[in-house]
């Protein structure tokens, strides 16, 4: 699982255009398919709350899940200073520590690639929906790696040597994790008798542009937001994002 991040570069990367635009991608693509709440949400390894506080900002209760005590605590601060006390609920566990097993919704946003197993921890993580209850599951895609390092970095020898690629390693988190393809994660879902309902693209545009650009002047960064929105669930641009995201269902 992940490390111990370190917390200034953490909370800087959120803060940051593409921290932002990975949260509200995220939100507005799950919100698509969830019915009316208030609705029982779990979010493992959710952290600090970054995802959990938009949906509990929706009326949704929700349960953080994340053995990272230093990112609980922030993630409780966070939530009584939006006046969610009562509806955001923080367990020091890890994904196979939870024994409640009937959430409506399930999250594991950038945390499935840091199992050892990962067909397994697919496996775990749905354990605690109830039969019908819905999924949202987000990764770094491995074929936007080679991708964004030929492009943005200019640097197409190492590009090339990324082509097949298998891990990286995670600065932020100190941590190795698998590169993964939505095709990959989807039939290990199908494999877990679930239904995979829609395929997202997270930042498919932002990771090729230049860092020279501006990306957090207000009108541009809206501007990107925009444009990332229209592209999230088109072919071949969800394809080269970033991240994928994959929401569905456990009948």
């Amino acid at each position: 699982m992940r490390d111990q991040p370190d917390l200034a570069s953490w909370h800087a990367w959120q803060e940051s255009p593409w921290g932002r635009l990975r949260y509200a991608l995220a939100e507005t693509n799950l919100l698509r398919h969830l019915p009316p709440g208030p609705l029982r949400v779990l979010d493992i390894g959710g952290g600090d709350g970054g995802d959990a506080l938009r949906l509990a900002a929706h009326g949704h209760r929700v349960t953080i899940a994340d053995p990272n005590a230093t990112m609980l605590s922030v993630a409780e601060k966070r939530a009584a200073a939006a006046g969610f006390t009562e509806t955001v609920r923080c367990l020091p566990v890890a994904a196979g520590e939870i024994e409640d097993g009937d959430f409506d919704v399930v999250l594991c946003h950038n945390v499935i690639q840091y199992f050892d197993d990962i067909a397994a921890g697919v496996r775990t993580v749905l354990g605690p929906l109830r039969h019908g209850g819905m999924f949202s599951m987000i990764a770094v895609n491995r074929d936007s790696v080679p991708l964004i390092t030929a492009v943005r970095r200019l640097d197409p020898a190492t590009a090339l040597t990324e082509l097949d690629a298998t891990r990286q390693r995670s600065e932020v988190f100190g941590a190795e994790f698998a590169l993964l393809t939505a095709a990959e994660l989807r039939g290990m879902l199908t494999d877990a008798d679930a239904e995979v309902l829609a395929h997202y693209g997270i930042r498919s545009i932002c990771d090729l542009q230049s860092d020279t650009v501006d990306k957090a002047d207000p009108a541009y960064y809206a501007d990107l937001l925009r444009l990332e929105s229209a592209v999230t669930d088109r072919a071949p641009y969800r394809d080269i994002a970033r991240l994928f995201q994959l929401v569905g269902t456990v009948p």
